[in-house]
């Protein structure tokens, strides 16, 4: 029976990735009769891209149901855990678990969506006034930027540094905390590789602008051949799409 205990750490944080599998944009998808968001638009398993099927029902229960599942192992661990020798690694993993499942979902073959989601649910678990700052600092980079990936890339770097300098005020610091929420934001940092590359490039998607469609290079100027005949009209091109950031 000794054994047990010391075998708890291992089953929760198991339990806070299998949790985390849950691809929500999928399910609700499904479960709304909506096409599956690994078949359009960017194919990214996320609430933005579940926006694209046209049901913004389904978008806001994606996000928070994405959310829910980041929140709900850390404060199991926090409200239940002490009894059964559960302490802040033990949450900082489960958290990191949480997020890594959305990232790497063993139910869907491990190809998740961003995390963005699931990360601020972790840290709202962690801490309600964590989980604050980071989405206001969201919120702001937002509105002021119009760039919904530079919010997310700003509230990732920042988050580690909102925990450390809070310590000793609005909570008490983790040093297994502080290293889960940093290893977390590396990761989240790691997804939006692609939109790093395009904000410096200049060709990201602000907020509430539709991309255009691309240019079709093989069919030259009004639609006619080299020889004067002209080509039908194309029926297959489809709008261009950033990557997602949820």
């Amino acid at each position: 029976m000794e054994s047990i205990p010391s075998f708890l750490p291992l089953l929760a944080v198991l339990a806070g990735y299998l949790i985390g599998s849950l691809s929500f944009a999928v399910i609700v998808s499904r479960a709304m009769g909506l096409s599956d968001p690994r078949t359009f638009g960017s194919k990214n398993p996320g609430a933005t891209n579940v926006l694209r099927s046209g049901s913004k029902a389904a978008a806001i229960l994606t996000l928070l149901l994405d959310a829910a599942k980041g929140w709900l192992p850390v404060v199991l661990v926090k409200w239940y855990g002490q009894a059964y020798g559960l302490g802040d690694g033990t949450m900082a993993m489960v958290g990191l678990a949480a997020f890594l499942g959305h990232v790497f979902p063993v139910y869907f073959k491990f190809a998740g969506g961003k995390g963005v989601a699931t990360a601020l649910g972790v840290l709202l678990g962690l801490s309600g006034w964590l989980g604050l700052v980071t989405a206001l600092i969201w919120l702001l980079m937002a509105v002021v930027f119009r760039y919904s990936s530079l919010a997310s890339i700003t509230a990732a770097v920042l988050a580690p540094v909102v925990y450390v300098l809070g310590d000793g005020g609005l909570w008490i610091m983790s040093k297994s905390v502080a290293l889960g929420v940093a290893v977390m934001s590396l990761f989240l940092l790691y997804r939006h590789a692609g939109n790093i590359n395009r904000l410096i490039k200049g060709t990201e998607s602000r907020l509430g602008k539709k991309a255009g469609t691309e240019p079709v290079a093989h069919i030259p100027a009004h639609g006619h051949t080299k020889h004067g005949h002209r080509h039908p009209p194309r029926t297959d091109q489809k709008p261009h799409t950033p990557g997602d950031h949820s």
